[in-house]
């Protein structure tokens, strides 16, 4: 695997490290020891996945409090999304910052998200999944978010109009 530095601290994009010939390609998609190597979150307990059937679903942005924070490793198995993460985390430098990235089915890149990052995802076309690992196990008293909108954060998302939010994402407070 390729890990490519954001300017956020632990926060990577993953390209995956093709072996390939006229059959197609084998990679790799995860490695304990290779994000162990780089001081990342290196132990996965939960993998979830999900479908969305229409471009503009918004999802997040969510984080799950302490001591239940999680690290996600995102991938867009079929369609595209705009993936978002934001550092939450008060003494960081790039506190209330967000980093975007377009994760396709073609590109096969993934995101590393670690601890201390809200995160959330748009649909850029119809018939989208996702596929990701979490560090944590979902605790429902930990759950957290921001509003997907929130002007101190002032995310770019590429679909603004016809917008598909649950009304739970929608609720979600604006930063303190």
């Amino acid at each position: 695997m390729n890990f490519i530095k954001t300017g956020f601290d632990s926060l990577y994009i993953v390209d995956l490290n093709k072996l390939g010939d006229e059959r197609g390609f084998f990679a790799r998609a995860w490695c304990e020891i290779e994000f162990a190597d780089k001081n990342l979150t290196s132990r996965m307990v939960q993998a979830n996945t999900s479908y969305s059937k229409n471009k503009g679903t918004l999802r997040g942005l969510h984080y799950q409090a302490s001591p239940h924070e999680e690290a996600k490793l995102m991938r867009c198995i079929k369609g595209a999304i705009f993936d978002v993460a934001v550092d939450i985390r008060p003494d960081s430098e790039t506190y209330k910052k967000w980093f975007g990235i377009e994760l396709t089915e073609s590109n096969r890149r993934m995101l590393f998200i670690p601890e201390g990052f809200a995160h959330g995802y748009q649909t850029l076309v119809e018939d989208t999944e996702t596929f990701y690992m979490c560090s944590a196990f979902y605790a429902s008293e930990a759950e957290r978010g921001l509003r997907w909108n929130d002007p101190a954060i002032a995310i770019e998302w590429p679909i603004t109009e016809n917008l598909n939010i649950s009304d739970k994402d929608r609720s979600w407070p604006d930063s303190e």
